[in-house]
C-alpha cells in the first residue's frame, strides 16, 4: 500500500486541519468488507445506508451516533451447550462486525428499519437557519452625501 505525506499541504493552507487529520486516518485505515452495504442517495439531502445483515435480529444490533460518527455493531448471543448443531456447509457467517461511518456536519439518522436481511438507516441533512443561504434586499434611496470634513 503507497503512504502519501499531506505535510506540504499543512504549511500551505489555513483552516483545513482537521481536512487532513481525516484523510490521514483514512490512509492508515483498511477496508472493511463485512458485512457488505450500500450507500445510495434518496433525494437532495437524504440518505440511506443498508447493510447486508443475514442471521441477525434486532436485539443482536446495535447503532450508535456520537458527534460526526455512526457505529453499528452487530454480534450474535453463544450459542448454548444445549443446542447441537451440525453444519455440513456453513455459508451464512454471523461473526460480530462493527462499522463506522464518519457523517458530515447536520447528517442526522432519522431512522432504522431491519427487513428481509438488510438493515436500512435512513440519514438526512438538516442545515439550521444560521447556516442556511438567505437573500439580503438592497435598499435604494435618493440620500445625498455631505461633505463633512473640516478645513
Amino acid at each position: 500500500m503507497q503512504t502519501y505525506d499531506f505535510s506540504p499541504f499543512y504549511r500551505s493552507t489555513v483552516g483545513f486541519d482537521r481536512l487532513f487529520n481525516r484523510l490521514d486516518s483514512l490512509v492508515g485505515q483498511e477496508t472493511k468488507t463485512y458485512p457488505p452495504y450500500n450507500i445510495e442517495r434518496t433525494g437532495d439531502d437524504a440518505y440511506r445506508i443498508s447493510i447486508a445483515v443475514a442471521g441477525f435480529s434486532n436485539g443482536d444490533i446495535a447503532v450508535e451516533t456520537k458527534e460526526n460518527s455512526l457505529v453499528v455493531k452487530g454480534a450474535k448471543p453463544a450459542d448454548n451447550a444445549d443446542s447441537k448443531r451440525e453444519f455440513l456447509h456453513r455459508g451464512i457467517a454471523e461473526r460480530a462486525f462493527e462499522l463506522r461511518f464518519q457523517l458530515a456536519d447536520y447528517v442526522e439518522v432519522t431512522g432504522a428499519n431491519l427487513e428481509n436481511g438488510l438493515l436500512h438507516l435512513e440519514l438526512k441533512r438538516e442545515l439550521p437557519e444560521s447556516k442556511k443561504a438567505r437573500t439580503i434586499q438592497i435598499n435604494g434611496g435618493s440620500a445625498a452625501i455631505e461633505d463633512k470634513s473640516v478645513n
